[in-house]
Formats: C-alpha cells, sequence, structure tokens
C-alpha cells in the first residue's frame, strides 16, 4: 500500500480521522486511519493490536506508513475498507428487526470470541464501532480503546461501560459482554442504552441498575439481555456460552440477502421509538389523569397495534371505524 490516493473523510475520532484511500497500483478501495504523528500514539496502539488480528469478524489489517501532508509527519493506519457503514448508520436510516439483530449481535459476539481468546478486550463495543461489508459481513472496527486483559487502563463511552468499569475498578472480557447488551439494546430502540445522558456514568457504577431491556422483544431476546447485563460481572456470560444461547440459534446461519429484507423504515409511523416518546408526551404533558381505557380503541392504540402485533406481521383487517386519508385513484403523481 505504498502507492495510495486519498480520499474522502468518512468519519473522526478525537485525534484521527478516517478517509477512503485508493490503491494507485491495483486500484483497490481501502479506509485509512490517520493522525498527525506527534498525535499517533493511541493510532500506533490500535496498530500494534490490529496488525495481530486475523479473523472475519474483525476489521482486516492492512498496512501501515508515514506520509508527509501540509509539511507534516502523518501516520496512517490502512484497513478493509466496509461501505456499508456502521450499525449506528443503519438504525438511523432503517428500523432493524429481531432477524437482522439476532444475526449482527451474532457476528459481533464470535468476534469477541476470538479477542477474548487472544487476551484482548475491546473496550468499546457499540453500533458505530460495528461495521457492515458490501455482503453484510459483520466486522468489529476501532481498536483505539483496547487492551489486554491484565492491563490496568480504562477506556471506551461511557453510556456502555460496565458498573465496574464505571467505578474505575476493572474493564475485562464481562465488560466487552455488558457493551454488547447495551448495543442490543441500542439495535432494537434505535436510541441509547440509557435514556439520560445527565449523571449517567454515576448512576450506571454505584446504582446496581442496568439499562431498561425492551418490553416489545421477544422472551429469549429479554433472556439473552439478562445474560450480559448482570451487575456482578462473574455472573455474566461469556461470549462463548453466549453463542450457545437460543436467541441466537436462527439467526447464526442466516442468508445474508435474507438480512436485507427484514427490515422497515425508520421514518414509519408505526416505529416503536415513536410510541415510546408518543407515550412519555402523553403522561409528561397531560396535568390529568389518563384514563387508558378511553384509549383502547382510539386511531393512536390502533396504529400502535399494528406495529407491536406478537406475530411481527401487521393486522390490516379493515375496521368500519378506520378513517380514509386518501384516496389512492385520486391521487394524481
Amino acid at each position: 500500500m505504498e502507492y495510495w490516493t486519498r480520499g474522502h473523510i468518512i468519519g473522526h475520532g478525537a485525534t484521527a480521522a478516517v478517509s477512503v484511500a485508493t490503491s494507485q497500483i491495483s486500484g483497490e478501495i481501502f479506509a485509512v486511519k490517520s493522525a498527525e504523528l506527534s498525535q499517533s500514539e493511541p493510532l500506533q496502539r490500535e496498530h500494534k493490536i490490529l496488525s495481530t488480528l486475523n479473523n472475519p469478524h474483525i476489521i482486516c489489517y492492512k498496512g501501515c506508513n508515514i506520509s508527509v501532508e501540509n509539511n507534516k509527519p502523518i501516520f496512517n493506519l490502512m484497513m478493509e475498507f466496509a461501505p456499508k457503514g456502521t450499525i449506528a448508520d443503519r438504525i438511523l436510516r432503517i428500523q432493524l428487526d429481531e432477524t437482522s439483530i439476532g444475526y449482527y449481535t451474532c457476528g459481533i459476539l464470535k468476534g469477541l470470541e476470538y479477542l477474548h481468546s487472544k487476551g484482548i478486550v475491546h473496550c468499546d463495543i457499540k453500533g458505530s464501532n460495528v461495521l457492515l461489508t458490501e455482503l453484510n459481513e459483520v466486522k468489529i472496527t476501532d481498536f483505539g480503546c483496547a487492551k489486554f486483559a491484565d492491563e490496568a487502563a480504562i477506556g471506551g463511552t461511557p453510556m456502555y461501560m460496565s458498573p465496574e468499569a464505571a467505578r474505575g475498578e476493572e474493564q475485562s472480557f464481562p465488560a466487552d459482554i455488558w457493551a454488547l447488551g447495551c448495543t442490543v439494546i441500542e439495535m432494537s430502540t434505535g436510541k441509547s442504552p440509557w435514556p439520560n445522558a445527565a449523571a449517567t456514568l454515576r448512576r450506571i457504577a454505584f446504582s446496581g441498575e442496568s439499562p431498561e431491556i425492551p418490553d416489545f422483544i421477544s422472551g429469549e431476546a429479554k433472556d439473552f439481555l439478562s445474560k450480559c447485563l448482570r451487575v456482578d460481572p462473574k455472573q455474566r456470560w461469556t461470549a462463548k456460552e453466549l453463542l450457545r444461547h437460543p436467541f441466537l440459534d436462527e439467526f447464526r446461519f442466516e442468508h445474508l440477502e435474507k438480512i436485507e429484507d427484514n427490515t422497515c423504515s425508520p421514518t414509519s409511523i408505526l416505529d416503536h421509538g415513536i410510541w415510546s416518546l408518543v407515550e412519555e408526551e402523553v403522561l409528561s404533558e397531560t396535568p390529568c389523569e389518563v384514563n387508558y381505557e378511553d384509549l383502547s380503541d382510539s386511531p393512536m392504540e390502533r396504529i400502535k397495534e399494528l406495529a407491536t402485533n406478537s406475530s411481527g406481521r401487521a393486522n390490516w383487517e379493515w375496521r368500519e371505524s378506520w378513517i380514509i386519508v386518501r384516496d389512492s385513484e385520486k391521487c394524481q403523481y
């Protein structure tokens, strides 16, 4: 990768930026993470770890070099390019269904099992650090906080930190499992695993609470999360144990093409996240007592029923009380 051309920036970190790059010899497209050499110690540490890894669920290392740009020496870390972006990008565009969530979770776990077998803790598992390739393969990326399990350092994103890490005690393999549970909640709801960023780190560290598990997911998914989000790190399941959990049985060998079809638009009013916000508005903005019996056959409840139907498929059976809001025969295109 000695001769290459830098393209547009696709991501930013605290001291580094990620760009698309093209080999001038082969035409191969890859990603390059770059930082000024004087500020590149974290990136060089990431290089030291990533260059030792070889697993289908870890972003592929392609090399490193030092270039001079604008009269400044730049340290460059070359990696596989994943054109579909991150899981966090994906949930901004579409609402993931449980098939997709299970498939992505399985891929992350396989990557974590490999890392943990090498004695490495990722320390920053979250939706924005999991990439999707053109074939929808799941790839863990961003090893800027990664370390060996016996190292004392603690880092990562506060909202995904385990209680023991938030207290500054330790950050080992169980911390990655806690972060995985937070990421599954992120994939399910499209939102942060904790509802309020203010004072959350203290709450995570000392309250003895775990993030709220969504009501609308399956029983198996809830049980899976309960194994990830145990406050005591010694009671959390390992990556190897979680890969045998029934939640992942039907997703482990799912065809990649099928995952693409099992999603819906986030702009739809049927999204689960929207209904949680609607209910919060009803309770917080209405000073009088809410009679839920009066809402049981309201248009809002009927639409919500379509969104949360337990079978996973909407029941569009006609009811006399439905109101026509647009007649397709009269629409002009």
